[in-house]
């Protein structure tokens, strides 16, 4: 494939619903992949190649999802405590356990075309956690890569404890990706006390946000222009 540098679509979706940003990842992923399919068959190849790539950012209302490895278990609420709560839940078919996403987080999708960047997706991974660190650490925030899990954490306490404040989890069809990252800025922490986060039964793994570490609310706009460019230099690509 070519090594022409990529170049990726921003959007801002704002508040929106899981379920609607959910079927349009779908939509775009669908789409570049049928591209993809289309050049190769005309060409026999995927040499000279140019991918398509979108990067979409977005709140979401209240809601558990439910990844394709984890335990509905995890979810401490049956479906009154759900309604009680006008928490939304859904299951899907990205890697990891159960999450919450709502307001004050910042969600991110990559809809890229990895075989336009590299067939790693190890290093997929380690490089969506790099995003979130080198933007916590212009707020002097040291992120760290806890071992056997995923996401960004932060070391607090005598006792070593491991607060999370980031979550992570992809889906990849024929290189191309779906879900990415979630990081706490303003999220509404006690949500995560209806689940088992991540899955991980540990007293000294809990979920924080950048809002608490500061102990101020923080400029949503301002992280969202951090993530973009940190984006763009650890996956080396131009927006279009």
């Amino acid at each position: 494939m070519n090594k022409i540098k990529n170049s990726v679509h921003f959007e801002d979706l704002g508040l929106i619903d899981y379920k609607k940003a959910w079927d349009y990842q779908q939509e775009l992923n669908k789409k570049l992949i049928e591209r993809k399919r289309s050049y190769e068959k005309e060409h026999g190849s995927l040499e000279n190649y140019v991918g398509q790539h979108y990067l979409l950012i977005c709140e979401h209302p209240p809601v558990f999802t439910l990844g394709k490895s984890g335990s509905a278990s995890h979810l401490l609420l049956n479906e009154t405590g759900l309604e009680k709560e006008n928490i939304s839940y859904y299951k899907i078919n990205r890697g990891g356990d159960i999450t919450y996403h709502g307001p004050g987080q910042l969600v991110v999708y990559p809809i890229f075309d990895l075989e336009c960047f590299f067939r790693d997706v190890h290093k997929y991974v380690r490089s969506l956690e790099e995003v979130v660190i080198r933007t916590i650490k212009e707020y002097n925030l040291e992120g760290i890569r806890e071992s056997g899990y995923t996401g960004v954490w932060l070391e607090k306490g005598e006792n070593s404890e491991k607060h999370k404040i980031c979550a992570i989890g992809v889906h990849l069809s024929r290189w191309v990706s779906l879900h990415g990252l979630a990081f706490n800025v303003n999220t509404q922490l006690e949500h995560f006390q209806h689940i088992i986060p991540c899955g991980i039964v540990d007293n000294n793994r809990m979920v924080t946000s950048l809002s608490k570490e500061l102990g101020k609310k923080q400029e949503m706009e301002l992280v969202k222009l951090k993530i973009k460019a940190h984006f763009a230099t650890i996956f080396g690509f131009d927006y279009a």
